[in-house]
């Protein structure tokens, strides 16, 4: 099938390792995959800002990209949440032969971790000849947006349990905010530091050694909060990095 690879903006400019991994990961599920090279951001700064005109411009850049692939990946649930869920609403600043196509992209796009349990139907390819990983225990974030708007919760677990030596432990209040919300954090700086130390708290009492998670935004909040508190041990990963380390030809680290 053909894929297209929305890697996200703060993925590209923050730790595009993220989007290798995720297009390490589609590949090794047998999807042909897409990555525009023109591709920037999905339009959710403004959406949530206020500034349609903005949001408008970027979604009729993005589907236009991305109109000829047969599914649209994105390795965040806010990003592919703003696609699947929040383009419709923007169909009565569309004109209307344009419209079609918006729902229809709208549709084929999929979180990458419920695109590959729940349309690739995900099995971790065997590598006999790769040293195993060391034993690692890990606690799972659920993402808001993920969680909320695109009802992602078991897949990203149904791939941590095919992971060689990954244990998991879920820590207090997995489901709650970790004080990100995009501009929020900007916005309410103290309110978003607040939920981020209740959260730190959590991860911390769970006793992993790394914090699991699919939105960068998420782990740039928590690791950020995580060194201001002096940890300087917990990992903080995203799940595509963590779960293609274990194929037989992970990608590099970059």
């Amino acid at each position: 099938m053909k894929v297209g690879l929305f890697v996200t903006c703060l993925v590209d400019l923050m730790r595009p390792r993220i989007g290798f991994s995720a297009l390490a990961l589609l590949e090794a599920a047998g999807c042909e995959v897409l990555v525009p090279s023109t591709q920037t951001c999905c339009g959710q700064p403004g959406y949530n800002s206020g500034d349609r005109t903005a949001a408008i411009a970027l979604a009729r850049k993005l589907v236009s990209e991305f109109a000829g692939c047969e599914y649209v990946v994105v390795p965040s649930g806010s990003c592919a949440g703003m696609i699947r869920t929040h383009y419709p609403e923007l169909l009565s600043a569309i004109p209307e032969d344009e419209q079609a196509t918006f729902l229809a992209v709208a549709a084929r796009t999929y979180e990458l971790t419920d695109f590959l349990v729940n349309i690739c139907h995900w099995q971790m390819p065997e590598s006999p000849s790769q040293p195993q990983q060391a034993a690692k225990s890990v606690t799972y974030h659920d993402s808001c947006a993920g969680l909320r708007e695109l009802n992602v919760k078991t897949q990203p677990r149904q791939l941590l349990a095919q992971v060689p030596n990954v244990s998991l432990t879920e820590m207090a209040e997995c489901e709650q905010c970790c004080g990100f919300g995009g501009t929020f954090a900007l916005k309410f700086g103290e309110i978003s530091a607040h939920i981020a130390e209740r959260k730190c708290e959590n991860i911390t009492a769970s006793g992993a050694a790394a914090v699991v998670l699919g939105d960068l935004g998420c782990m740039l909040s928590i690791e950020g909060r995580l060194r201001r508190r002096g940890d300087l041990n917990t990992e903080v990963l995203h799940i595509a990095e963590l779960v293609a380390q274990a194929l037989p030809n992970p990608p590099m680290q970059k």
